[in-house]
């Protein structure tokens, strides 16, 4: 794990590119145990979750993940895209491989980073990445910002993503997906977790209590999907998959319309 401090999930993408962000989900509620192996995850396919987007350089080396909304939108995590340039990265859809050549490789006409992104609290880490290819796959819908029942602890919630299967570890070259529980604001921000680093109002906790799954690195922006819809990003935490720090993922619905004001445009 990156130690009892602040961390975005990092991954170096390409020699030639600085590092890139990557951000990590964790653990949950109550004696909930944890099911086998994202960490803990099984592989899957692009063509299962065709709207999960790869976020890479201009080599096409994966360091973050997205989630396409419309043919030409992707939402995924303010600090994937810090330093960014719309010149240096591409979105890549339908490849279920991070080494892979298929699919569909778009260039970007405009990277918008939500205002109020902090990246010291990591507060409103969310952005929209604007394409100047479409993506021909199946979009998702987001949440709406009055859908706050989404985040009921217990929840069940989808995470898919090539980030690393353990903390420091190699990533993964194929697409992997895990269900977490979500995790009630009162124990994401108890004194035996992250206490006043969790903010409810811009972040949700996701995962087991007893650790074992988790987004790592390299899953960063990637989507939490819950009950079909795209309700969180991957945003950051201690370590991967460690008892007792869930992951944390903006909550996306104190955004949904801001957002959709990027999306909309």
């Amino acid at each position: 794990m990156f130690g009892f401090n602040r961390a975005k999930k990092l991954m170096v993408a390409a020699a030639a590119t600085a590092a890139a962000a990557a951000g990590a989900l964790l653990t949950a509620p109550g004696a909930v145990a944890a099911p086998q192996p994202i960490v803990g995850g099984t592989t899957t396919t692009a063509s299962a979750y065709p709207y999960v987007m790869q976020i890479t350089n201009a080599s096409q080396s994966q360091f973050c993940g997205g989630t396409l909304v419309s043919p030409t939108k992707v939402i995924t995590a303010a600090h994937c895209m810090v330093g960014r340039t719309t010149s240096n990265t591409r979105v890549v859809g339908g490849r279920t491989y991070r080494n892979g050549t298929n699919g569909t490789v778009s260039t970007l006409s405009k990277i918008w980073i939500h205002p109020s992104y902090n990246s010291s609290t990591m507060t409103s880490d969310v952005a929209v990445l604007t394409l100047a290819v479409a993506q021909p796959y199946t979009t998702v819908p987001y949440v709406s910002a009055s859908q706050t029942g989404v985040y009921a602890a217990g929840t069940t919630a989808r995470i898919i993503g090539w980030g690393t299967t353990s903390s420091g570890g190699s990533s993964s070259n194929q697409l992997r997906t895990a269900t977490v529980p979500v995790v009630a604001d009162s124990v994401c921000g108890s004194s035996s977790s992250y206490g006043s680093e969790f903010i409810a109002s811009s972040m949700v906790c996701a995962g087991y209590s007893s650790g074992g799954v988790d987004t790592c690195q390299g899953d960063s922006g990637g989507p939490l999907m819950i009950g079909g819809v795209l309700a969180g990003i991957v945003s950051w935490g201690y370590g991967c998959a460690d008892a007792q720090y869930p992951g944390i993922y903006t909550r996306l619905t104190t955004f949904s319309n801001t957002v959709a004001a990027q999306v909309n445009s």
